[in-house]
């Protein structure tokens, strides 16, 4: 069964703050290969004119998916998670997330379509910290396969 439109537009509260240590970044980096130095190396990140390290851009994936779950839980939007998958990611980045950030972030569900019986779900992600600034906005694309004929 289609998702409803009516959803198109909703927009979810904003998530408790995720403080960002120097510990999560150094491990994420690690996880996925990356040794530039301004991930671990608060020298290094001050030399590129960071206060200290930086995070690898795709870091801001495990706390804006997480907010993306707001949506996916939502009763109403009746949204089987048991066949959801992850379509698409991408980031638009102001500025690097940075150690001792403590960053929230709003989800909004920015389009809903079915393909082929499959729903499609798009979810912008704003990304601020805790002065209110903007850090970066994740595009979330999550696929909800269609259930298979008996």
């Amino acid at each position: 069964m289609a998702l409803d439109q009516s959803f198109v537009g909703r927009t979810y509260p904003p998530t408790p703050a995720y403080e960002v240590g120097r510990e999560k970044i150094r491990e994420f980096a690690e996880a996925v290969g990356d040794a530039n130095p301004a991930y671990t190396d608060p020298e290094a990140a001050k030399a590129l004119g960071y206060p200290d390290v930086i995070a690898p851009p795709t870091f801001v994936f495990s706390i804006t998916y997480r907010a993306a779950g707001q949506v996916v839980q939502d009763p109403q939007l009746g949204l089987d998670y048991s066949r959801v998958v992850h379509g698409d990611q991408k980031f638009a980045y102001v500025r690097p997330v940075r150690a001792g950030d403590r960053l929230t972030v709003t989800s909004t569900i920015e389009a809903i379509k079915t393909m082929a019986g499959n729903d499609i779900v798009d979810i912008r992600g704003e990304v601020h910290d805790e002065s209110g600034e903007h850090v970066v906005t994740a595009f979330t694309k999550l696929v909800a396969r269609a259930a298979e004929e008996a």
